[in-house]
């Protein structure tokens, strides 16, 4: 079944190569089609153009279908086009005649706009939801850790004391600023399209601003036209969201790499979380750490791909813009992987004491010395000459200890205000809005 077959058939290699992966993947738009499907009914009911009894059948069915959704028992049958063909059919196969009415003043083009809309409002709450899993154990760890000291690198040089508070920390105030794009995706994504059409509107007398309210978009896009180009646009910025996010665990994930290496020996993992070497037996490789690297450097590829695809189209619809699904959904539930699998190791990693005893660290304190000189009034530039010249010599003595208070600093890890600043990022979507108001329509 086809919305816009006229009973001619369609050349099957041509079908195959058009529908592409849409059977698949809508599946995953199935309980946001039936959700709008309900908006748009109760709406249709409120302006006459369906009456109250068919209204209460439909409204039956689409609660049956979108169980059917939950449970993972829908289905998109062979020959049936996306999932909006498959709901429109089994509405017209249990209800006859009316089940035919539901697709007045729409058209595909503003049901998949809507659908993917409340898909991505509801996936971008569940990644915020597992990125403050990860925010919580990374700081935990800073916070386990918080006295433990390792070298800074710049250069890839011994540069300065450092420490795993700093470190764990570093990584979950990043989290905030990925958490700030998702909310940038999330604003974009709140504004219904519904009674666009396919980008011109519609002459009957629809009551776009209802479906608003009843979807629990913010607002709506106004512009019929304009509705229509955010088809890609909104994509494009959640892949950037991704991206962002993507190279947040892609920068841990290397750290975690050249810390487990011998040559360093920072931090260590449990047997069980490694794998060996089929001729070295002493290897305990951190392959889940490289294969996640691997993943978010895909996903930072995102921005580029959607680019690529959405670039050089003039406005209205074109059916090129299917292809943003085939790359953003899965990309989606990859990174829902990377974060649940990055949880559970940063969790899990070990951090090995007193490394900062080691000799070959010592230089790392010389800013300490150096400081400590301009405290006592010795002009900076003069404190680190003095200091310069007592490493030349070899005569440079290391502190035993490093006082740091500044905010943000060694022992300062300012980890209240940190998860203060993750709040307040997060309170810029109101999912419960969206929460609320699909309860109220499956009610």
């Amino acid at each position: 079944m086809k919305l816009w077959d006229k009973g001619t058939d369609l050349n099957r290699q041509i079908e195959a190569f058009t529908v592409g992966r849409d059977r698949e993947l809508d599946l995953e738009l199935a309980p946001w089609d039936v959700l709008g499907t309900l908006a748009h009914i109760t709406m249709l009911t409120e302006i006459g153009l369906l009456e109250k009894h068919e209204f209460q059948v439909l409204r039956a069915e689409l609660w049956s279908i979108y169980r059917k959704t939950l449970m993972g028992s829908f289905e998109i049958e062979e020959g049936v086009e996306d999932v909006h063909s498959q709901v429109e059919m089994m509405l017209t196969e249990k209800l006859g005649t009316i089940g035919k009415k539901v697709h007045s003043g729409r058209s595909r083009n503003d049901q998949v706009l809507v659908d993917l809309k409340l898909y991505f409002i509801h996936t971008i709450e569940r990644l915020v939801a597992q990125v403050e899993e990860l925010f919580t154990a990374l700081q935990l760890q800073a916070e386990r850790y918080k006295d433990h000291l390792l070298p800074g690198y710049t250069h890839m040089q011994v540069a300065m004391p450092s420490s795993f508070g700093l470190w764990f920390g570093a990584y979950a105030e990043a989290l905030i600023d990925d958490v700030q794009m998702l909310a940038a995706a999330f604003k974009v994504a709140d504004q219904n399209p519904l009674g666009s059409g396919a980008g011109y509107g519609s002459s009957f007398p629809l009551n776009r601003t209802r479906t608003t309210e009843l979807l629990g978009f913010e607002t709506l896009s106004y512009n019929v036209v304009y509705a229509q180009m955010g088809r890609g646009k909104t994509e494009r910025l959640y892949g950037y969201a991704l991206a962002s996010l993507a190279s947040t665990l892609n920068k841990f994930a290397s750290d975690a790499c050249t810390y487990m290496s011998q040559n360093m020996g920072f931090i260590s993992l449990p047997d069980e979380l490694t794998t060996g070497s089929s001729i070295m037996p002493h290897k305990k490789n951190p392959d889940v750490f490289e294969i996640l690297r691997a993943r978010t450097n895909r996903l930072q590829g995102l921005p580029q791909e959607m680019a690529l695809i959405t670039t050089n189209l003039p406005s209205g619809y074109h059916r090129d813009l299917q292809l943003t699904k085939e790359v953003l959904l899965p990309a989606i539930t990859e990174t829902k992987l990377c974060l649940e699998i990055m949880t559970f190791m940063v969790g899990q990693i070990q951090v090995k004491p007193k490394i900062m005893e080691d000799p070959k660290y010592a230089y790392t304190f010389s800013v300490e010395v150096v400081n400590a000189l301009v405290l006592k009034g010795i002009p900076f530039r003069e404190a680190y000459q003095m200091v310069g010249k007592s490493i030349e010599k070899g005569e440079f003595l290391p502190p035993q200890q490093v006082k740091h208070t500044h905010e943000g600093s060694i022992g300062q890890l300012n980890q209240e205000e940190i998860k203060q600043k993750f709040e307040k990022a997060k309170r810029q979507m109101d999912i419960a809005r969206f929460d609320q108001a699909w309860e109220n329509l499956l009610k």
